[in-house]
């Protein structure tokens, strides 16, 4: 009996697992790992911490899917790889050898700027513990009546949660006793045309986001700037980009130049057939694109059939990651900004379309879960 892993729960292995609840192929054993029961979808995560949603609303439960679809989970960190020998080892599991290997598990957020901020340091990945370090903030930020939070990284997920974190502090607390900052080191929504950066700066300054356009490492105070200024701050949040897990580097598996498992059409390894990858784990190196959770969504449907394809003999499907996305950028209230093109605009009727988008996209894992 032929095996095939799914390494990690990301949005584009929900597709595989919703895929497989439909039609699973014979004689195929299954295996999803994940370390965690669920999957928080971070479409919906600026939301929540605005406090617009329950966080059940906004995860899809792994295990549940994982039985429907007549799929073993087992709940457990990839921590190596052997693709030469095709076995991929868990912290607790131990080694699992395969015929065929799908890997989602996402990328590691880089906070080594960061580190010395210590216990103030919040960063963004992995979602599961953001989520808890955010409520015990939350609590703390109660029980002082005061908040000053930093956002470092000035990308579409900081400026959210910038935005977000002012929406819910206040709500909470009085106004004159919060404070949220940006951090613009790299610069504001590098890679959006100028008429969305310029609606998203005059929001920021709107909602009283605080923009600092300079670098930032941490400090025990909180952070401090290259001229050897020192912010003193409560909470830092680090949405400062990604880096690869260290067992990628050992896999054997061919690198893109940013140290991710390099893919081509189809999401195919570049260098092992048998090895496909998807999400923010995997470069195309033939269309190159943003790590954006868009482009993970969109690559599910193709990954699903690859692997189905893969498993019967059938050839590769090709895949092309859309040149253009549709962005919709949640800024606090019940309010969004599209941006489309080089075109922008927004409102609370933008807030309803993305609510609705979200919802319908996060409605299908839960009808197919409890079709037990």
């Amino acid at each position: 009996m032929k095996r095939l892993i799914l390494a990690g729960g990301g949005h584009a292995h929900l597709h595989v697992l919703l895929t497989l609840a439909r039609k699973k192929p014979q004689g195929v054993e299954i295996v999803l790992i994940s370390p965690f029961g669920r999957q928080i979808y971070s479409g919906m995560l600026p939301g929540w911490m605005a406090g617009h949603y329950q966080l059940d609303q906004c995860v899809a439960y792994l295990e549940r899917l994982a039985r429907v679809a007549g799929v073993r989970f087992v709940q457990d960190e990839v921590i190596r790889l052997d693709a030469n020998c095709s076995l991929i080892g868990c912290a607790q599991s131990g080694e699992f050898g395969y015929d065929l290997l799908s890997i989602d598990t996402g990328a590691m957020a880089d906070t080594s700027t960061l580190a010395a901020t210590g216990a103030r340091l919040l960063p963004i990945r992995p979602l599961e513990a953001f989520v808890v370090g955010w409520e015990r903030q939350l609590a703390n930020f109660i029980q002082t009546g005061a908040a000053r939070l930093a956002v470092v990284g000035a990308g579409a997920a900081g400026v959210e949660l910038a935005l977000a974190a002012r929406h819910r502090l206040t709500t909470m607390l009085d106004k004159a006793h919060v404070e949220v900052f940006l951090i613009e080191g790299g610069g504001l929504l590098r890679g959006h045309g100028d008429q969305v950066v310029q609606r998203i700066a005059r929001e920021l300054t709107t909602r009283g986001v605080q923009r600092i356009a300079s670098r930032a490492a941490g400090s025990p105070a909180g952070l401090v700037f290259p001229d050897g200024s020192e912010l003193a701050i409560d909470c830092v949040i680090g949405t400062t980009g990604v880096v690869p897990a260290p067992w990628i580097a050992s896999s054997g598996l061919a690198r893109a130049d940013d140290g991710f498992i390099a893919v081509a059409d189809g999401q195919r390894s570049a260098s092992h057939p048998q090895v496909f990858a998807a999400g923010d784990v995997a470069t195309r190196i033939d269309q190159p694109h943003a790590k954006s959770g868009v482009y993970a969504v969109r690559a599910g449907p193709a990954l699903s059939a690859n692997l189905l394809n893969t498993l019967v003999g059938r050839p590769i499907e090709p895949h092309r990651p859309q040149r253009r996305s549709l962005y919709l950028l949640a800024t606090g209230p019940r309010e969004a900004i599209v941006s489309w093109s080089g075109w922008t605009s927004g409102g609370a009727w933008a807030w309803r379309w993305k609510d609705w988008i979200d919802r319908r996209f996060m409605k299908q894992y839960a009808i197919a879960s409890s079709s037990t």
